[in-house]
């Protein structure tokens, strides 16, 4: 068994490609390699001992489907890949479509459909859960300068100012909001969404479904400290029925196909949860449940080989994980080949 996965871009602002491929190797019956896709030589999963057999540089989602395809065309020949396992928002799109392309080359994926990428999308989020009587904070969407000024009667301060992908910042009056919304659009594009802020604790949940909508595996967890960007530096995994049932009726009224993670705010005021965001992959913090007892990452790769996978029925409370910062030491030829070939054994 060959599996590829994406997103080994472990920095400050970590994409979940190496903690997915640390919960596969953990799983006990795991037979096979694992291939490293990175957009960047940089990337320190390429980097990490023991992490992956071979690691190939694919082109950008910027830069179209073809280049892409062509890419993971050459990679097969050579591999023979048997699954890949994409990791980031920005390059979901792109596999979904390429996907019978790659079925027909013998290559599985387990992802989402492009209607369910899109119910969860962060400018149609407050529709779904309006119409499924879902707590979320209100959401307006501005696709310039112009229409952020229009809204400045029904803002209050302070909000959240969101990129349609990644990033969010917390904003204090209008001249912060505009910088936040540059900022953003720039990086990202539009629309850019103004969310109401609430006060409250945040909480995560990483779950698998089958696309049935049956939920595979949930596992929520607190988040002990978070980031300037927004990203839980640490958590703790709670037991919570409220959360794992709302969790749980999100992927039955998606009929979630693939891992995802769902971000809620509990208020201060009311008690309640609220639910910020539906990411449609599995969260950089994904390592945290098998080592609480729900390895979702190989379950993932069960489904996507047809075989029958049972409910997790449990995870361990109390499990915490702490991120850190680890320099790797390598050698300037190791950089060198990545960065002029595009692929190294390592």
């Amino acid at each position: 068994m060959k599996i590829a996965v994406t997103g080994l871009n472990a920095t400050d602002n970590p994409g979940p490609g190496v903690p997915v491929i640390r919960s596969l190797k953990m799983a006990k019956d795991f037979q096979g390699s694992i291939i490293g896709l990175a957009y960047d030589s940089l990337d320190p999963g390429i980097y990490m001992e023991g992490l992956v057999e071979k690691a190939y540089i694919i082109p950008y989602p910027s830069g179209g489907l073809e280049p892409l395809l062509e890419r993971i065309k050459l990679i097969h020949e050579k591999e023979k890949l048997d699954l890949i396992i994409p990791t980031l928002d920005s390059e979901l799109y792109g596999f979904v479509k390429l996907q019978p392309k790659l079925n027909q080359m013998g290559i599985k994926l387990f992802l989402p459909t492009l209607e369910q990428l899109n119910i969860r999308a962060k400018d149609n989020l407050f529709k779904f859960c309006e119409d499924n009587q879902i707590k979320v904070p209100k959401n307006f969407l501005v696709s310039s300068l112009h229409d952020l000024y229009l809204l400045s009667s029904k803002i209050k301060y302070p909000a959240v100012v969101k990129g349609i992908f990644y990033e969010a910042y917390i904003v204090n009056n209008f001249e912060e909001a505009e910088h936040s919304f540059n900022k953003l659009s720039a990086k990202w594009g539009y629309p850019i969404i103004i969310q109401e802020y609430l006060k409250g604790d945040e909480f995560n949940v990483v779950g698998l479904g089958d696309g049935t909508g049956r939920t595979v595996g949930a596992v929520p967890m607190r988040k002990l400290y978070i980031t300037d960007k927004g990203k839980g530096w640490a958590g703790i995994t709670i037991d919570d029925k409220t959360i794992i049932d709302l969790s749980k009726k999100i992927i039955e009224k998606t009929k979630w196909k693939s891992g995802l993670e769902l971000e809620y705010i509990k208020s201060s005021e009311t008690g309640e949860y609220f639910l910020l965001e539906i990411n449609p992959r599995f969260p950089a913090w994904v390592y945290l449940a098998p080592s609480a007892g729900q390895n979702m990452p190989y379950a993932l790769v069960k489904l996507a080989y047809g075989e029958s996978v049972e409910t997790f029925s449990s995870f361990k409370v109390g499990t915490i994980f702490v991120r850190s910062s680890w320099d790797l030491i390598s050698d300037i030829k190791t950089f060198e080949q990545i960065a002029a070939i595009g692929e190294i054994s390592i």
